[in-house]
């Protein structure tokens, strides 16, 4: 049933305004986020990567361009993947329950964002019908995503291997994030995809779909102890 209600002697529609009251803004706090924020809703630009400290925003503002872009139309489904690095590489057989269950500790940040605007209940209902999907780098092989928004997190944990496979998934009306902080790589700069990638990008120069921008400490926008926890940890 449709609701209704007067706001300022309007009648406004009850699950309009719920829409309204999730739309998704995407406000910049530093020149970098700024900049950031226009290559996420450049149409032009395919592939969009970001790298730098952790509080830079890369990921959240990742997570926010794909709901947007999904809300307006210009999607049909956002896909979350990253490497699990640290947990016996890409194997996840012994963790228990489905690929999501088994996932979800390294996609807890990416659903934290996607809360804010959809309920756990919309969430689990949407990942039923694969409008959100949870892919682990591993399986993301022989795939081609179409009108899709796919979030590569944690990607400097990813070989050269890997990014240029997951990089070569993308399929009509998508576009591929990567993100990822070098300095917290699990893997040695010699076998690094995401500093790779960086490196290949700057010497090929006339990239016509791929752009990227480089965070820095400044950029920082969680509370102020993480940057009070940088400079313990010399990053600073």
């Amino acid at each position: 049933n449709t609701q209704a209600f007067l706001v300022d002697n309007t009648v406004v529609n009850f699950n309009q305004y719920v829409e309204q009251r999730r739309a998704v803004h995407l406000i910049p706090k530093s020149l970098n986020q700024e900049t950031y924020i226009e290559l996420l809703t450049d149409a032009s630009k395919s592939i969009v990567f970001a790298t730098g400290p952790a509080g830079t925003g890369k990921t959240m503002l990742a997570v926010l361009a794909g709901i947007r872009a999904y809300k307006e139309g210009e999607v049909k489904k956002i896909v979350l993947t990253r490497p699990a690095v640290g947990v016996d590489d890409e194997k996840h057989g012994f963790l228990p329950g489905d690929i999501n269950a088994k996932m979800e500790p390294w996609t807890r940040p990416l659903f934290d964002v996607m809360h804010e605007y959809w309920s756990p209940k919309e969430v689990a209902r949407m990942i039923d019908e694969q409008t959100i999907e949870i892919s682990p780098l591993a399986f993301m092989r022989g795939r081609t995503f179409k009108d899709s928004w796919i979030v590569a997190d944690e990607m400097q944990n990813a070989t050269p291997g890997q990014m240029k496979m997951l990089l070569t998934r993308l399929g009509e009306n998508s576009k591929i994030v990567v993100t990822g902080d070098t300095r917290q790589a699990d893997r040695c700069e010699d076998d690094n995809g995401l500093l790779d990638f960086k490196g290949l990008v700057a010497a090929y120069q006339h990239s016509k779909y791929v752009a990227g921008v480089e965070f820095a400490n400044r950029d920082i926008m969680r509370h102020p102890a993480v940057k009070e926890v940088l400079h313990i940890y010399g990053e600073i």
